[in-house]
């Protein structure tokens, strides 16, 4: 079994501990995919906000 890269772990937990303010060891209970999914849903949200496409390249 390969260990998940630290580097992407801290980025995960960064991203999403910015934007909702979770502490740590919360973030350190998720498994992989449900930080992944937070990680998306935040994009999700911040795209929205900023009103831009989901595709940058699909400008009309």
């Amino acid at each position: 079994m390969k260990a998940y890269p630290l580097g992407q772990l801290y980025a995960e937990m960064a991203f999403i501990a910015y934007h909702f303010k979770w502490p740590g060891a919360e973030l350190m209970a998720f498994d992989h995919g449900e930080r992944r999914r937070w990680c998306r849903e935040i994009s999700a949200i911040n795209r929205q906000l900023d009103q831009r496409p989901d595709d940058l390249f699909a400008l009309a």
